[in-house]
């Protein structure tokens, strides 16, 4: 986009481009969103960053009205931007708090040089550039929404002291935390008490946002003792590295925003929390332009997301559990499986009880005890094969190969197939052009027999054939 062009979408507060670009405004040194409700400057004394990273390397503050660090990600389809999609999320989970720049390029398979360059590309800033930003803005969200000590918040965004995060907030945002903190009324004893249990975040999307719809797919396939919906909430039980707890997000009215509140036992777990729950509701995605290259299909539904994964292995060994199964039967293994092999929890939500287990816990089953659950010998395989290649570090669920690779790797795994790998690739993967076509559903709603057909009616669809299937279950599940 021009100069010009993204001036005219600043100026009309057009939600389309919350996040995709960010304002700096000379007069002020502070950068905003595109939504910011604050009168915008003449043309002349406007700049424009693809981060928020880049807005700030140019010397710009983080503005205290729209609050930069609540604005939507950006859903990536070439294979460059996915690359720096997924390195930006595994440094939005920590990466480079315990490894360097280069550990992390190994990681992803690539030079660590190739990596600075499409980081320049894609943000217009380097990997330490971006994983500062990010910290400073998820200290500054903690700072504004939480009643946190600066000291917890300091290491739950990441830095490994208070000096090195009072000397950033000094250096970049021209003030110290406590200063931000003492401008919020969540300094109060009251507030700090209401942290004994859980402590809230929110997160951005663009609108149309069909909650409901994403509540009733995953409200079918919920995993007893592990994740509950009820009450317009989506509940579940967590285990990153040692830290064991609890999340449940909702809505918040009137608002394109969700509200994650996150047990304390979790705190030092935020950012990969969040970074899983913007996954598993699709945040990043933005509905208008795919809503428009799909058409009549994407007409009766707006706002259709496609459910991602907040744990990609459980996902897939859902998955393999789903082949040639109903959704009820499949969901009822998985309840098994959890039961049996899932490690107890105890919660202050009734339900959620378990968590489930780790590819090291379903890598040492023995295939007789799944095929005790009622499990098909051949699927108990699968699932020991998949678990032994996660643990062994073989596979790996990441995101930034092209569609075409993942899916070849997943079928190396006995068991797993196109329909599958497909799906696999659509949820867990976030592939936005996935699309399972062997699915009996999507033939039976495009009223197609041949899977090859049902391929090439697809073509039309690309690059998004995954919100294309949603929409095709979604129009079956209301005919039913």
């Amino acid at each position: 986009m021009s100069d010009e062009q993204c001036y005219r979408a600043a100026v009309s507060q057009d939600r389309r481009f919350d996040g995709v670009f960010f304002v700096g405004v000379s007069s002020t040194n502070i950068y905003c969103r595109t939504v910011c409700s604050a009168k915008m400057p003449r043309q002349e004394n406007c700049s424009f960053y693809p981060s928020a990273a880049a807005a700030e390397l140019a010397g710009y503050r983080p503005c205290l009205r729209c609050r930069p660090e609540l604005a939507p990600g950006q859903s990536r389809i070439d294979a460059v931007g996915r690359l720096a999609a997924t390195a930006a999320g595994r440094i939005e989970e920590g990466a480079l708090t315990q490894q360097s720049v280069g550990e992390l390029a190994d990681e992803l398979g690539i030079s660590s040089r190739h990596l600075r360059r499409v980081f320049q590309q894609e943000f217009g800033v380097s990997p330490i550039q971006l994983a500062q930003t990010q910290r400073l803005l998820l200290a500054k969200q903690l700072l504004t929404d939480t009643p946190l000590s600066v000291t917890e918040i300091a290491f739950a965004s990441g830095f490994l002291s208070v000096r090195r995060l009072n000397a950033l907030f000094q250096k970049c945002y021209r003030l110290q935390p406590s200063e931000l903190r003492k401008a919020s009324n969540l300094s109060s004893t009251t507030a700090r008490n209401e942290l004994k249990d859980s402590l809230c975040c929110e997160l951005s999307y663009r609108a149309p946002f069909d909650w409901q719809g994403l509540l009733t797919f995953l409200r079918g396939r919920a995993i007893a003792g592990v994740e509950i919906i009820e009450n317009n909430r989506y509940q579940r039980t967590v285990q990153i590295g040692q830290h064991q707890g609890w999340i449940q997000v909702s809505p918040i009215s009137h608002q394109p925003k969700l509200r994650v509140e996150i047990s304390a036992a979790l705190l030092s777990a935020i950012l990969p929390i969040l970074n899983r729950v913007k996954a598993l509701f699709d945040l990043a995605a933005d509905p208008l332009p795919i809503a428009e290259h799909l058409g009549p299909l994407a007409a009766p539904f707006p706002g259709l997301r496609v459910p991602g994964a907040f744990n990609r292995f459980e996902v897939v060994v859902r998955a393999i559990l789903g082949q040639q199964v109903s959704v009820k039967s499949a969901t009822t293994l998985m309840a098994r499986l959890v039961k049996a092999f899932g490690t107890p929890i105890t919660t202050p939500i009734a339900g959620l009880v378990y968590l489930s287990p780790t590819p090291a816990q379903l890598a040492q089953a023995p295939v007789e005890a799944l095929t005790a659950l009622g499990i098909l010998a051949s699927r108990a395989k699968s699932i020991q094969a998949l678990a032994q290649a996660i643990d062994k570090g073989s596979l790996q669920l990441e995101t930034h190969a092209d569609l075409e690779t993942a899916v070849a790797q997943l079928k190396t795994i006995t068991g797993i197939g196109d329909w599958t790998a497909h799906y696999v690739a659509m949820r867990v993967l976030a592939y936005p052009d996935a699309f399972p076509y062997a699915d009996l559903a999507l033939r039976k709603a495009l009223g197609i027999e041949k899977p090859a057909k049902v391929l090439q009616m697809a073509e039309a669809w690309r690059p998004w054939r995954a919100y294309a299937a949603m929409h095709l279950w979604k129009s079956l599940e209301v005919a039913e």
